[in-house]
């Protein structure tokens, strides 16, 4: 058996992977980074790019329809299927084709191709080869899950992984999941001509908590598709199509025939196959090696994990974050240094998007914030661009008036959902917020609006005239 000698072992070159080799070699570690798959990160292949590649089609059609609020006309809208998948499919290789481009400028001992599964708690077995590091780094992503419900569906079931390899849109589609994925893959096949229906077991959309917040979602996203929410669904297979049968918790029922199932329900992270209990880790309930949020380490051994894999904080920007701080704490090990987390910073890319800020009311309801709402189709920028819909709430710490987050369903989520983490993240308190510009007309100045209720329920004055000025009515 061949024996590989380093200080740091990554297991996966995802985003985390490839962010916890980088800093790992900057701290002067020597690194060997292992992956099974042909690469690419979730995030390029399966999930970010190819989704909103789907989705500004989908956008585009969409406008169409928008024509005559603006006394516009046009020809018939026709879309070719085919067409927006090989689009679609045209441009994720490329963002693709630019990861692989960054894995092979790594020099070729610093890379090993195989499937990783421990043989000790600093040891690692890859195919035929034995690795012994100082310390290794767990960066195996997450994989789509199927219940059982749907497995006998066959070839009719679509994942995350699989549906951008269509050759044409579906004539008809079931979405089971209404989470960030299923409802934006929704919604975009929707838009391009797709008969859709969205199952899910809860009452929510797009990871929203805050129940006035997401009943404004629910009831914007709703005119587009049908939702059915609360539902206890089954499948069974009818020759080549899908047959679907539902009831909710209201009393509704029904059944119907889909070409195809897409399962959104959940990406639990993948680490079946590790032999984790060779490597001596406590394990939380999830199967996920307990782990410090600080410094990603697991336990006090020399094993840490980052990016989907921890099952924490399971988006782009956090993957990056956390393999950065799991590589450079792995190279220090036995001496990792805690790192402040990121305020957090989730978006969903519906109509109305979506955002949720400092995890949102869940994560917020037990400290009893002070909240204020502001009615989003009043917004007069909204109405100029027709997007007049949902609802803003932002969450104000009651004692010392730090904005402490916010759920939003509206126009511009992505956008604002960024100022108001960005200002969660400095600790900035509602009145000195007011204290910044707001450019008129824009939908931030429904945020003003926001913090200027939050402002006077909590008895807090900016320290200029800015909080003070009145920019027109419909702002």
């Amino acid at each position: 058996m061949q024996a590989l000698t380093c200080d740091v072992a990554i297991i996966g070159a995802g985003t985390a992977g490839l962010s916890a080799r980088t800093a790992a070699a900057r701290a002067g570690a020597s690194v060997l980074l292992i992956e099974s798959g042909p690469g690419g990160t979730t995030c390029a292949s399966t999930g970010c790019m190819p989704s909103k590649l789907l989705i500004a089609a989908a956008g585009a059609a969409h406008g169409v329809s928008l024509l005559g609020e603006f006394g516009l006309s046009a020809g018939p809208l026709q879309v070719d299927g085919p067409a927006v998948m090989r689009r679609v499919r045209r441009l994720r290789d490329e963002f693709v084709g630019g990861v692989l481009e960054s894995m092979e400028a790594i020099p070729a001992d610093g890379r090993l191709h195989g499937r990783a599964r421990f043989a000790g708690p600093t040891t690692l077995l890859v195919d035929e080869r034995r690795v012994d590091a100082k310390a290794i780094v767990i960066a195996t992503g997450s994989r789509p899950s199927v219940p059982a419900a749907f497995r006998a569906l066959g070839d009719l079931v679509l994942t995350n992984e699989t549906v951008f390899e269509l050759p044409d849109l579906p004539a008809s589609l079931a979405v089971i999941g209404a989470g960030p994925v299923g409802i934006e893959l929704a919604q975009a096949f929707g838009r391009l001509g797709v008969r859709v229906t969205v199952f899910d077991s809860g009452g929510s959309v797009g990871g929203l908590s805050d129940p006035r917040v997401a009943a404004a979602a629910r009831d914007s996203i709703g005119r587009e598709l049908d939702l059915v929410l609360g539902a206890d669904v089954s499948a069974e297979r009818s020759g080549s199509v899908a047959r679907l049968a539902w009831t909710t918790r209201d009393g509704g029922a029904g059944e119907a025939e889909f070409a195809r199932v897409l399962v959104a329900a959940g990406r639990p992270p993948a680490l079946d196959g590790l032999d984790l209990d060779r490597a001596e880790l406590a394990l939380g309930p999830k199967g996920v090696p307990v782990f410090d949020a600080g410094t990603l380490r697991c336990g006090d051994g020399a094993v840490y994990i980052a990016g989907d894999a921890a099952a924490d904080r399971p988006v782009l920007h956090e993957a990056a974050f956390e393999g950065t701080v799991a590589g450079r704490n792995a190279a220090r090990h036995p001496h990792p240094r805690p790192s402040e987390r990121m305020a957090r910073l989730a978006v969903t890319y519906t109509e109305p998007e979506i955002a949720v800020v400092g995890g949102g009311w869940r994560a917020l309801e037990a400290r009893d914030p002070a909240v204020s709402e502001v009615d989003l189709s009043r917004s007069g920028r909204a109405r100029v661009m027709a997007r007049n819909a949902g609802l803003l709430r932002l969450y104000a710490d009651r004692q010392d008036g730090r904005l402490l987050g916010a759920e939003m369903a509206g126009p511009e989520a992505e956008h604002i959902g960024h100022l108001l983490a960005w200002a969660v993240q400095a600790g900035m308190t509602v009145d000195a917020m007011l204290d910044l510009p707001f450019y008129h007309p824009t939908v931030e100045e429904s945020v003003r609006t926001a913090l200027r209720r939050l402002c006077g329920d909590l008895n807090r004055r900016p320290k200029t005239r800015a909080g003070d000025l009145e920019y027109g009515p419909a702002s």
